[in-house]
């Protein structure tokens, strides 16, 4: 006869605890290196409205960026290993506390109205999935084959110009709204990733943290979303031009 032990089954238990504790904070702390990077990438990304000139300097410096210590390209390297661990740390993070979450749900239940919490939660996850398809996408376009899906020139003197392939990409109007919608997307997760992260890592005790978290992620997630949308709308009018 099988005898239960209480002291087990609660370590058991506290240890579980600890585990998604932990894993929330792999996922505030993988979320924050991602948000340091959208916001360099999105400060070179505005460089499109000086032109030409500056935004292919501007491309050149990060290839050449620590040499000679570094090899070429090794900054741009050396981000893009990191980012890509924070991303597996992240989705990882992710995926066990949802299907812990659908494992604690011993008995389907209905609600007649989604509350706030569940559908912050749904849009988190399917938010991120979106994101993940896109950044996919953005990664082919612009970086690993280059994709030119406008018809426009992307070279100057046999070089490759990231400027002209930003505009040529960006004339296509079906693609800036795919990107745009993707950027609201950005805004959504931010906001609420942002604020749940803050409280993960234990920033929101009092009501003046919570107030200032909040303003936080909403700044935070308007200013990205905001800044990033601006380069694709300024091709779009005609303000950043060939």
């Amino acid at each position: 006869m099988a005898i239960h032990n209480p002291e087990r089954t609660l370590v058991r238990d506290a240890s579980a605890v600890r585990s998604t504790v932990f894993l929330k904070i792999l996922m505030a702390v993988s979320g924050f290196v991602f948000i340091g990077f959208v916001l360099g990438h999105m400060y070179g990304n505005l460089k499109a409205f000086q032109g030409q000139e500056k935004f292919d300097e501007y491309a050149h410096h990060l290839r050449v960026l620590g040499e000679p210590m570094l090899p070429h390209e090794g900054f741009l390297w050396i981000m893009r290993v990191g980012l890509i661990l924070a991303l597996i740390v992240h989705v990882y993070a992710a995926a066990t506390l949802w299907k812990r979450a659908q494992r604690a749900r011993t008995v389907k239940y209905q609600v007649k109205k989604h509350t706030g919490a569940i559908f912050a939660s749904r849009l988190m996850r399917w938010g991120g999935v979106t994101l993940l398809l896109f950044l996919i996408w953005h990664l082919l376009e612009f970086t690993i084959v280059k994709v030119n899906v406008g018809d426009g020139a992307t070279q100057i003197d046999g070089h490759d110009s990231p400027y002209l392939l930003l505009v040529s990409s960006f004339d296509v109007w079906w693609l800036t709204v795919i990107y745009l919608i993707a950027m609201l997307a950005l805004g959504a997760h931010l906001h609420h990733g942002v604020w749940s992260a803050t409280q993960t890592l234990g920033l929101t005790g009092s009501v003046r943290t919570r107030k200032l978290a909040k303003r936080t992620a909403f700044g935070l997630a308007v200013l990205i979303s905001g800044g990033f949308s601006l380069v694709p709308l300024g091709v779009l009018l005609g303000i950043i031009e060939k």
